[in-house]
Formats: structure tokens, C-alpha cells, sequence
């Protein structure tokens, strides 16, 4: 094995010790012997070990003690223990405070090896499944956020402050631009992380089926209704309810929906009666909500209800320094996608020119490139010539403040957004960026600390 697990063997009588030591290292274990439950006691505190064989009698400090301060150091760490045949009661003891199994005295040794060996799988299994269960809470956790930009860090710290409340939050942003990541963070960073995340893009199904999809039905409330559907505000009772493009939700709907928002009862198609949700809604749009109000085409008492917190989803031209670290980001989740494709980086300048787009699919359609990178992929390096020919020729020359500015702003922010961006246009290289704008590469390093970058 690469990393030798560690076990610790505990008993007051050293020639115990001993003869458990050689079996165990011959296995590939790490072995380290204790003289007794203080002795122990002290090792555990003083380093990390995967197993633990101990004594239950013991003259200075018993195998219970032992077993507690194991417990309280490493639930996990399973503690086996030995015992004289007459003390199998304290045994069972022993397991009930939460031993992972006993062996009565005189055991085998291959006894001792096989158990310790399952013992050691289960901990691994335990592990690794919760290793897999943090990375999927943190698919919704800011971890899954990239970005490192004035922008994003804004935005990280609303999410922080809102994510505790039940009150609704309108998240706003162009399409592609990472709204649902934003709502999976504001439930998994809340009090709602226990409860179930569900989402829905209202554009997806047509009114009637929508309907039917949030509110649920009853058997034989429609034709083809031929069994009952709870829907999804009852799925999501306990905890957050994301409506993707709210916008362009019907106006029957939308009358519902603030039913639901202002009692807390939902009403299945064709039941008698509603009963009672606890359901944060995080609704999100594309849309200007407020022109489509004035329109008649959104209830104004529907988006005050829903505009409580609004948060907005920045685009990515206005944060190109993000970009490296988006790319680098997605290139790893696709080559785990796609491991026969032989690519491995992206090279500077490839860096560079996606830094010099304008993305006007945002976050999204940089995914979608990289992930087309990688299965078309033929060398270990993306370089320019590969990259050319799914970008745009010209990308985006001119920074964004430049172009057709409406207004005017401080000369210190447009300084400091310029710097960002030529930073991001060189792929990260702040030397190279001093180079160009003709400053010492100090003064960008001097505006980031005192911006807090």
C-alpha cells in the first residue's frame, strides 16, 4: 500500500504487545505498541492512527477509557478489544459504547489480521462516501463559484448574509450566467442545507403541465391523470424550491404561486383541500421584471413578493480576471468526463485570447468550448491554433468601460478595472501586463492589497 495505515496495540503486558506487532507489520501496517491505557492515551492524542487493538483490563487505565478518548479524538476510528473469557460481558459492554469488535483471549492471529483488515475497508468505505457526499453538497456550496474578481466577491458575501433567511430571493442575471449556482449556494450555505434542493425552468413545460408539476394532481383531475402526483412545492417542503425564468410564467400560474408565497398552502389540481409547505423560493429571470410589470405581463404584487433580496449574477465580459481559473476549472471536471482525451492544460496564449472574448453566453458557453476542447482534443496542449477556430477572430479588443460609456465614474475604479482586465487579457501574468501598460508590476500587486484581492 502506498500510505501505510497505522494501528495502535494496547496492553499492560508487553509480551502481548509484541506478539501482535510482528503479524501486523507483516501484513503492511504500521504498528506502534502501548504499555498501557495511559500510555495509549497519550499516543492517540499525539498522533493519527487508522486502528486500534486494546486490552480491556488494564491496570493503570482500562480499555473503556481508552475506547472513550478514541471516540471523542476520531469517531470513526474503529477500536478493537481483547478480553479474557470471562470478561465477554464487558465485552459486549465495550461495544455497546461503541467498540468496532472484541476478541476473547486466546485468540488466532490470522483472526487478529482478518478483522483488523475489515475493520480498515469499512473506515476507507465510510471515507470515501463521505468525500463524495461533501462534493455533491459542494456542487451548490460557493465553493462551486469560481472566481476571484471584485465582482464575484460581492457577490459571495450577499450570499453569506442572505443565506440564513426563508425570505425569497430574485436572482438576476443574463442566461449563462450562473443562477442556479447562486440558489444551490444559498441552500446549501443555510439553515435548509438537510432539506431537499429542487429545480424547475418554467420555460420547460407548457402551462398546463407546469401546473400540474408544482402544485401536483389528483387522480383523474385530467385526462391521462391516472395517478396522483404530490409536485414539487411538496417535495421541496423543508427546504428550497428553485423556479428558473420566472419571467415567463403564465399569469394563472403566477396567481398560485403568490397564493402559495403569501399562506403557505399549496392546493394539488382537483384536491378539496391544500395543505401546509415550508419552502423557501429562490425564483431567478433573464428578463427586466419591472418592464414586464408595467407591460401587464407580471403581477406587481407576485414580484414584490418575490424581489424581498435580489442578488445579481455578474456577466463574465465584466469580469474577465475570472476567466483563467473558470477554464482551468472546467477542464478538469471535463477530462474527468472525457479521460481517454489527451488534454492536459491550456497554453498561455490560449489563456490570453479566451480572456479577450466578450462571452456572450457567459459562464456557460465558456463550458461548453472547453468541454468541445477536450473531446476534439489530439495533444496534450491547447494551444492558439487549436483554439482559433471557436473563437471569434477580433474577441474583444476594446475594454468594456470604453465602449459607449454612459457615464462618467471615479478615475480610480476605471484605473482599477482597467488593470484587472489587462491582467486577464495576459492569461494571469501580471508581469506581462505591467509590460504593457508601461507601469512597474508593484502597482498592480500595491491596487490588489489594497483592494483586498
Amino acid at each position: 500500500m502506498s500510505v501505510r495505515a497505522r494501528v495502535l496495540v494496547v496492553d499492560d503486558h508487553v509480551e502481548m504487545g509484541q506478539m501482535l506487532r510482528e503479524p501486523l507489520s507483516d501484513a503492511g501496517y504500521a504498528v506502534d505498541v502501548a504499555s498501557g491505557g495511559a500510555d495509549a492515551i497519550a499516543q492517540l492524542r499525539a498522533g493519527v492512527y487508522d486502528a486500534v487493538i486494546c486490552d480491556l483490563r488494564m491496570q493503570d487505565v482500562d480499555g473503556f477509557d481508552v475506547l472513550e478518548t478514541a471516540r471523542k479524538l476520531d469517531p470513526d476510528l474503529p477500536v478493537l478489544m481483547m478480553t479474557a473469557f470471562g470478561g465477554v460481558e464487558n465485552a459486549v459492554e465495550a461495544m455497546k459504547r461503541g467498540a468496532w469488535h472484541y476478541f476473547a483471549k486466546p485468540f488466532r492471529l490470522d483472526e487478529v489480521r482478518l478483522y483488523v483488515g475489515r475493520a480498515l475497508e469499512e473506515r476507507r468505505v465510510r471515507s470515501e462516501h463521505r468525500t463524495l457526499k461533501q462534493q455533491a453538497e459542494d456542487r451548490g456550496r460557493l465553493g462551486a463559484m469560481v472566481g476571484r474578481s471584485a465582482a464575484m466577491r460581492a457577490l459571495y458575501a450577499l450570499v453569506e448574509r442572505v443565506a440564513w433567511s426563508s425570505a425569497p430571493v430574485l436572482v438576476r442575471g443574463e442566461s449563462g450566467s450562473g443562477k442556479e449556482l447562486i440558489a444551490r449556494a444559498l441552500h446549501f450555505e443555510g439553515t435548509r442545507r438537510a432539506g431537499p434542493f429542487v429545480a424547475v425552468n418554467c420555460t420547460a413545460l407548457p402551462h398546463s403541465l407546469l401546473e400540474s408539476e408544482l402544485f401536483g394532481h389528483v387522480k383523474g383531475a385530467f385526462s391521462g391523470a391516472t395517478s396522483a402526483r404530490r409536485g414539487l412545492f411538496v417535495e421541496a417542503d423543508g427546504g428550497t424550491l428553485f423556479l428558473d425564468e420566472i419571467g415567463d410564467m403564465a399569469p394563472e400560474l403566477q396567481a398560485r404561486l403568490l397564493r402559495v408565497l403569501a399562506e403557505g398552502e399549496v392546493r394539488a389540481v382537483g384536491a378539496d383541500g391544500s395543505r401546509m409547505v415550508d419552502v423557501r423560493v429562490v425564483a431567478a429571470t433573464h428578463q427586466d421584471l419591472e418592464a414586464r410589470v408595467k407591460e401587464g405581463r407580471f403581477r406587481a404584487d407576485l414580484f414584490y413578493r418575490l424581489n424581498v433580496v435580489t442578488l445579481q449574477a455578474p456577466p463574465l465580459r465584466e469580469r474577465p480576471e475570472d476567466i483563467p481559473a473558470l477554464a482551468e476549472h472546467f477542464l478538469e471536471q471535463a477530462r474527468a468526463r472525457n479521460p481517454r482525451s489527451p488534454v492536459q492544460r491550456f497554453a498561455q496564449e490560449a489563456v490570453s485570447a479566451l480572456c479577450a472574448q466578450r462571452w456572450p453566453g457567459n459562464v456557460r458557453e465558456l463550458e461548453n468550448l472547453v468541454e468541445r476542447l477536450v473531446v476534439l482534443g489530439t495533444r496534450d496542449t491547447v494551444d492558439l491554433e487549436q483554439l482559433r477556430p471557436h473563437v471569434s477572430e477580433g474577441g474583444a479588443e476594446e475594454h468594456p468601460l470604453l465602449e459607449a460609456q454612459r457615464e462618467v465614474i471615479p478615475l480610480r475604479r476605471l484605473e482599477s478595472e482597467y488593470i484587472a482586465w489587462a491582467v486577464a487579457r495576459c492569461g494571469g501574468n501580471k508581469t506581462r501586463a505591467a509590460e504593457l501598460l508601461g507601469i512597474d508590476v508593484s502597482t498592480i500587486h500595491r491596487r490588489e492589497r489594497s483592494e483586498g484581492k
